[in-house]
């Protein structure tokens, strides 16, 4: 919660609502990517690839793509029956909430997601296009959103097309996945992935300049039965439950704000008004902002018609605390086959208050050997214990990580201990030897898997709130942004607050 202006008694929650798994073309069970999402999710929709009109079919250097989407959209079609029955048996509402969609693709208008708020006339729509998939959904009774994601592909290209968007029902639009980040073309994480690089015209800035009012989502489009997968995007909304309906309002009114991958909470408001708003005219502007991190916060920016106009710095310091977030990492090596770890972490001479899991599970590209996508298990023993077993595999790249772990919020003194029970063996590491920086331990040799205890941060640094006031007098509506980046380069991105333009 927070008690910023208009919030009330609104709650966060976290999900990844466009991801994948081996119902169409992509790895692994429905029920290993249930398993995963639970982990460390409060909703998810696993999304089916079902149909995409306009199949480059005529491109001989494309047939191998051709192939591999057509089978997929048979094997999904077969299996939209069951895949339906399963995800309706997982929605539990207040404990974790489902939603069925698919996915629809188009060269022309760019790739939309298909959301169902449930399974009663849920159906895949073999639309020829945009406005044909529009007109089949205005005929069902269950509410349904298209999302358009990856948006920041040229147009043409798969990406969106803002002659054609319409916030009819499509509220939001994803602007971050592990196609990278769309927001503008200035941003951190560029498209890498061979559809191509980011196109201007095609960013959420662009679109917010063409008068669209939309907000925005994270999702991880991962493909192998891993929702919420570290670092590849999520979705937070300010929501009044955690259910179906809740869930569904919150997006629907635009209460939404993108992560890479920590769970942080993002509030803000402008006039009173939460964001996702459009607030009546007026030229003076109370802006709230308050931010929750996970790793120590780095900067907060408030962006108004796209430009930055105020930038607040957390500075690091030594002013000691009673409260830190502890970040456990497991991985790195040089290995032919994963590594599996079990591990129990212990608090002495403190506690324990939370936990907050960085999962990645596999790389979305590869395939295990095994066959074996759901492999983690995390549960608190105790008030003061979290045991964890779980594998990884050796870094792809030299700036990509495949590593697993947590972040322990503790409460102590700088005499607190953390004991480490790995795969049998005892490491312990006091909370005052992390005040300054990490702490490694290797389970072997030179290149062997090793664990990293990172710097512990002060509560303090975890939090900030800030109000300013901002002047703009304009005949057009116009909006404004809050953007954050922690230390440890994860990020977070909110959905607009708009005014509306003063009349004459």
């Amino acid at each position: 919660m927070t008690s910023s202006s208009g919030y009330g008694d609104l709650n966060v929650y976290y999900g990844d609502i466009h991801n994948h798994c081996g119902l169409s073309y992509g790895r692994g069970s429905l029920a290993d990517a249930l398993h995963n999402a639970r982990l460390q999710l409060d909703f998810a929709s696993v999304t089916i690839h079902a149909v995409w009109p306009d199949l480059p079919t005529d491109d001989p250097q494309l047939e191998y793509l051709v192939e591999y989407h057509e089978k997929g959209f048979v094997k999904a079609k077969s299996n939209w029956k069951g895949y339906l029955q399963e995800i309706e048996a997982a929605n539990q509402d207040g404990k974790f909430v489902t939603f069925p969609s698919f996915e629809w693709h188009s060269m022309t208008y760019g790739d939309y997601c298909v959301y169902y708020q449930n399974g009663k006339d849920a159906e895949i729509i073999d639309a020829p296009d945009l406005p044909a998939l529009r007109e089949t959904i205005r005929s069902i009774e269950t509410p349904t959103f298209i999302i358009p994601h990856h948006i920041g592909y040229k147009r043409g290209y798969r990406g969106i097309n803002w002659g054609a968007f319409s916030n009819e029902m499509s509220p939001v639009v994803e602007i971050f996945s592990f196609h990278g980040l769309s927001e503008s073309t200035d941003g951190p994480y560029p498209y890498l992935h061979a559809m191509g690089p980011r196109h201007e015209q095609s960013t959420a800035h662009y679109g917010w300049a063409q008068g669209h009012v939309f907000g925005v989502v994270g999702s991880t489009d991962h493909h192998n039965a891993f929702p919420g997968s570290y670092g590849y995007g999520r979705l937070g909304v300010w929501s009044e439950s955690l259910s179906r309906q809740s869930i569904w309002e919150a997006i629907q009114q635009r209460r939404t704000f993108v992560l890479t991958g920590d769970n942080l909470s993002l509030a803000f408001s402008v006039n009173g008004q939460v964001t996702g708003s459009i607030c009546p005219a007026d030229d003076a502007r109370w802006i709230e902002v308050d931010v929750q991190a996970v790793d120590a916060i780095d900067y907060i920016e408030v962006l108004h018609n796209n430009r930055v106009i105020h930038r607040e710095s957390v500075f690091p310091d030594d002013q000691p605390d009673d409260v830190y977030n502890v970040r456990f990492e497991m991985g790195w090596a040089e290995l032919d086959e994963p590594f599996d770890w079990n591990v129990e972490l212990c608090i002495e001479d403190g506690q324990l208050i939370k936990v907050e899991p960085h999962l990645r599970g596999c790389d979305p590209r590869d395939e295990p050997e095994d066959g074996i996508f759901a492999y983690t298990t995390l549960r608190l023993s105790d008030q003061d214990k979290v045991h964890i077993q779980t594998r990884t595999r050796q870094n792809p790249a030299l700036h990509t990580s495949a590593t697993e772990g947590m972040t322990l919020k503790i409460k102590g003194t700088p005499e607190t201990c953390i004991t480490a029970i790995i795969n049998g063996e005892q490491q312990s590491v006091k909370l005052g030897d992390l005040l300054t920086g990490t702490r490694t331990f290797y389970t072997g040799g030179f290149v062997s898997p090793a664990v990293c205890f990172h710097r512990a941060i002060p509560q303090h640094q975890l939090g900030r709130r800030f109000a300013l006031a901002h002047r703009s007098l304009s005949s057009t509506r116009d909006w404004y942004t809050v953007r954050v980046r922690q230390h440890n380069n994860q990020w977070a991105w909110s959905s607009p607050i708009w005014v509306e333009g003063a009349t004459t």
